[in-house]
């Protein structure tokens, strides 16, 4: 989701690897041991949880999470808990890391120490104050000043135990002086609107002028405004701190007035500092994306250039494969030319020239498409992004059933356990195997119309490259389709969203084994036993030592790389899409029915959106709601004051609409986003609702009587029907435009080469070796329009820059005071600037 600026887009994403922990501190009792989880919180949200590991100090996770971040926040934080089930699960230490010192971190491995976790130190979010110092000629004569403390409205409070019921304390300290007086109470809101004002008498020793009074400095630096945030809680152990703001007088200066917002602070109360690595550490791999994205017609000239990357002669000259060759790692070009080329219709055309021009260099059929090149890396992203379906609807049912049976499946005898029998567990690997085998290869009719048409191109330059070898058409397909979709895919389900979570260790080995087969079964190798250095797999895979399995992996390869077009009917076994627990509200069906909120297992396929009463109620009992798909007229979010609850949206349909609330920001987002795109092309789609509730016999937004009146709000923009390729063309480009402004140094450095080979036409100098240059004329000429198109766009981000710099002012809403990542922008730009407090 992106917040959106004058004539610019701001999108912001994370990617995380958590790794391992290590060094926790021992549970106080005879069992040492915990059961510890780690939870990925945006400031006090939680939006991510991994899976517990059982009696273990130093917990292994391998767990990745990837969000776009749909609002501002100051820290990205991680915590580690111990598992309770007596009582409530108990922090034992966090990472938490500021938003701007992110990029430190940046794409590598770094172990954090955790910190211990203090309620006075968890805060989030900002108030609006208002102050103003007056003065007051009292019935004696003496002038004395009042300062007017006005506490407008908070917004982004921490949700505590499940609610918000915030309230404001405020008090002037100074060396003999704590007043402290409170507002109201707002109920279960944690944007709360205060709008109270208090009065605090500042005597001061000085005369009174009429045109203005004077500030006494030594007075002033010894008075501040301190405002504390709490949580009115109905516990014995008291109202939860939520956060302060101290405001020294001085800032009133000569006007004597001051308006701004604050972020809310920790507070000190002098807890003695923790040694580094006494609560443990833990490993992270953090990816913080930050994209600025210009109105479309900005990126005409780089993203033509690219787009004519398919057609250029020959392609190593092109736009695109320029890319690849001066990025440091191939799959960071891969991602966002795939995306491109996809939004535009162009994958195809493309791939095939890179692919073509690949086959062509390579010497030997045995090696084909072998390496990590730009060729392989498109074409595995391709697959990710057009085949997530077809790869959930062919495996995901075998790979949950594996993860819940458990079934002993260990063929090595050597981690052979005592109560274990070989030739059982053999027999249990040698039915997953088929099955999965199976599965795989009667699922050629769905395999999506884009992937057969790559698969199409690939078989028919491998065959005409390599004439001889008879099965290289089957090779060049297989080693994409077995050895880098479906063989990864069983062997790490949770990277492919087949599973939420990495398996145990006994079923990460059994599904390492069948991987490991399948892969083998795929790739047609003409002596399969010598494909295993163990002799113990060798043996296992004399089960399909036979060739009805190897006649399937051809008659398979053969239809997905078939040129022939096919009228798919739509898939008659829905594809769940997406599933969890939120809580709804009734819908009223019945006229006298309580509209009551309650916790239900929701379930979207491409067919119906359902809730249940639990998760074990799907595959029993019916649905309690089933919703059509063709039947939702609208997805769309729900304002906060209808019901006074976070991250509510709702599923409009041509009766009702149906209230949600999700868990968190990141998950309303998930659904909304998904189930507007699942919805896209119903015929009766709304273009106006209504963002707030119909309650009490009214509309709250719009105060329209009739609950059937028309909407008061425009619909959010509509987006491609296409679940899987639903790509912002834009974002892409201005992320090329950034990998090319990064590796700007590489592009000069190919021009040289460029220079280098045309010139002299001789042996190339070693630091020009490693890059691809069949015509270095027509690649000197790409390079002096992407770098002529880089440096045009680079401009326009400076101008950006520096407009944003003159018109923002510090403690605004947008950059409140105490906002670190504002100041490290100031620091950057130039110091003759002027900047407004």
């Amino acid at each position: 989701m992106a917040v959106e600026e004058e004539g610019l887009r701001v999108f912001q994403s994370v990617k995380i690897k958590i790794g391992e922990a290590k060094n926790i501190p021992p549970y106080p009792g005879p069992n040492k041991m915990r059961d510890c989880y780690c939870t990925v919180n945006l400031d006090q949200e939680e939006v991510f949880r991994t899976k517990t590991i059982e009696k273990s100090l130093c917990p292994f996770y391998g767990e990745d999470f990837y969000c776009e971040i749909p609002r501002s926040f100051r820290h990205l934080s991680f915590y580690i808990f111990d598992r309770d089930v007596f009582r409530r699960d108990s922090s034992i230490g966090k990472v938490a890391v500021k938003k701007e010192d992110l990029q430190k971190y940046h794409g590598k491995d770094h172990w954090f120490p955790l910190q211990p976790v203090c309620a006075d130190s968890e805060v989030q979010g900002k108030v609006h104050l208002e102050l103003r110092l007056s003065e007051v000629i009292t019935d004696s004569g003496v002038v004395c000043h009042k300062l007017a403390t006005r506490v407008l409205e908070c917004q982004d409070l921490p949700i505590v135990n499940g609610q918000c019921d915030p309230y404001a304390a405020v008090s002037l300290l100074g060396p003999s002086r704590s007043e402290a007086k409170k507002t109201k109470v707002k109920r279960k809101t944690n944007n709360p609107q205060f709008d109270e004002v208090f009065f605090f008498e500042v005597t001061r020793p000085l005369s009174y002028t009429k045109r203005h009074f004077d500030v006494e400095e030594d007075d002033v630096d010894k008075l501040a405004l301190k405002v504390d945030l709490w949580n009115a809680s109905n516990l014995k152990f008291g109202d939860e701190f939520l956060g302060e703001v101290r405001v020294q007088l001085k800032v009133l200066g000569q006007s004597g007035v001051h308006d701004a917002w604050y972020f809310l602070q920790p507070r000190d109360n002098g807890h003695k500092s923790v040694k580094a690595d006494e609560l443990g550490s833990l490993r992270l791999n953090i990816v913080y994306t930050e994209d600025h994205v210009f109105l479309t017609e900005h990126y005409n000239p780089l993203r033509d250039l690219l787009l004519q990357s398919a057609h250029a002669e020959p392609v190593s000259a092109s736009a695109a494969h320029i890319l690849g060759e001066a990025c440091r790692e191939k799959q960071e070009a891969a991602v966002p030319l795939v995306r491109l080329f996809l939004h535009y219709g162009k994958i195809v055309p493309f791939l095939s020239a890179i692919a073509h021009a690949e086959i062509n260099r390579t010497q030997d059929p045995n090696t084909i498409f072998r390496g990590n090149s730009l060729t392989s890396k498109c074409i595995d992203e391709t697959m990710k992004l057009a085949g997530m379906h077809y790869l959930r609807v062919t495996l995901k049912p075998i790979i949950d059933e594996i993860c819940s049976d458990h079934k002993p499946c260990e063929i090595d005898p050597v981690k052979l356990k005592e109560s274990e029998n070989l030739d059982t567990n053999r027999e249990n690997l040698r039915q997953y195997v088929d099955r999965i085998f199976s599965a795989i290869t009667s699922s050629g009719v769905s395999c999506p119309t884009v992937m057969c048409d790559i698969f199409f191109s690939l078989r028919e330059s491998a065959a005409s490259r390599f004439q001889v070898d008879p099965d290289v058409r089957y090779t060049a397909v297989s080693s994409f389709i077995f050895l880098r979709f479906f063989a990864p895919a069983i062997l790490s389900p949770s990277l492919f969203h087949l599973r939420p979570h990495h398996p145990d260790p006994c079923t990460s080995r059994t599904l390492t084994l069948i991987s490991k087969t399948i892969q083998t079964l795929g790739s047609l190798a003409k002596s399969k036993s010598a494909n295993f250095k163990e002799s113990y797999m060798a043996a296992f895979y004399d089960y399909f030592n036979e060739q009805k399995y190897a006649d399937a992996v051809k008659n398979f390869l053969d239809l997905i790389s078939s040129s022939a077009r096919w009228d798919q009917k739509s898939i008659e076994t829905p594809i769940m899409l997406k599933e969890g627990f939120m809580i709804k509200r009734a819908q009223g069906r019945n006229r006298f029915g309580l509209k009551n909120f309650k916790k239900r297992w929701f379930r979207l396929t491409n067919h119906e959106f359902t809730y249940h009463k639990t998760k074990g109620n799907v595959k029993g009992e019916g649905a309690l709601c089933s919703i059509p798909i063709e039947n939702i007229l609208a997805v769309e979010r729900l304002e906060e004051e209808s019901f006074k609850m976070k991250n509510m949206f709702q599923v409009i349909q041509p009766e009702r609409a149906l209230y949600i609330q999700a868990n968190n920001c990141v998950e309303a987002r998930d659904w909304i986003d998904i189930l507007t795109k699942v919805s896209q092309c119903n015929r009766k789609r709304l273009s106006t609702f209504h963002p707030s509730a119909f309650l009490n016999g009214h509309w709250l937004c719009c105060k329209l009587s009739a609950d059937a009146a028309p909407g008061c709000t425009p619909c959010t923009g509509g987006l491609p029907a296409n679940i899987q390729l639903d790509v912002d063309g834009d974002r892409e480009t201005e992320r090329i435009y950034s990998l090319y402004s990064t590796y700007m140094s590489k592009l000069v450095k190919m021009q040289e080469a460029c220079g280098s080979k045309s010139v002299y036409d001789g042996p190339e100098q070693e630091e020009y070796s490693t890059f691809v240059i069949d015509d270095p004329q027509e690649t000197y000429k790409t390079l002096r329009l992407v770098i002529s198109a880089v440096q045009t766009l680079e401009q326009q981000h400076t101008q950006y820059k520096r407009d944003k710099f003159r018109k923002t002012k510090y403690g605004s809403q947008e950059h409140p005071i105490g906002d670190q990542s504002f100041q490290c922008y100031v620091r950057q730009q130039s110091e003759s600037s002027t900047y407004s407090i």
